[in-house]
């Protein structure tokens, strides 16, 4: 069928998926999974996400942290201290996103084995290997 019959055009598909799209690439990002994971226990302060995020650099992860909190899914709380003290909790929003990425963190974990022999067995069969 011609794109012309289904009175789907490109510009209602974009109009309907882009902000999906968009919040999707946010908390799907390379980054921001751990940290939501990380943060989901109570109140977490910068050095400790630092420390227990393997690979991530203080500028990727202050943009990320701030990125979060721009989306509504974090909370950035500043005590009057010296040096002062910053904790990231997460909001309610992501309190129920946090169950969703347990059960798609699960799923992952169960299957990576299989997802990983079926990238080989295809690799092997165009001869990609």
């Amino acid at each position: 069928m011609s794109q012309g019959n289904t009175g789907v055009t490109a510009q209602v598909v974009n109009a309907q998926a882009c902000p999906l799209r968009e919040v999707l690439d946010r908390v799907v990002g390379k980054w921001s999974i751990s940290i939501l994971v990380a943060a989901a226990h109570g109140p977490i302060r910068f050095t400790e996400l630092e420390r227990s995020i393997e690979g991530i650099s203080r500028r990727m992860l202050t943009l990320t942290l701030r990125n979060l909190e721009r989306d509504g899914l974090l909370t950035r709380t500043v005590y009057p201290t010296v040096p002062p003290k910053v904790e990231y909790e997460l909001t309610l929003v992501a309190q129920e996103l946090h169950g969703t990425l347990l059960t798609l963190t699960g799923w992952a974990e169960r299957h990576r084995v299989t997802i990983a022999q079926s990238r080989a067995d295809y690799d092997e069969k165009r001869g990609l290997v």
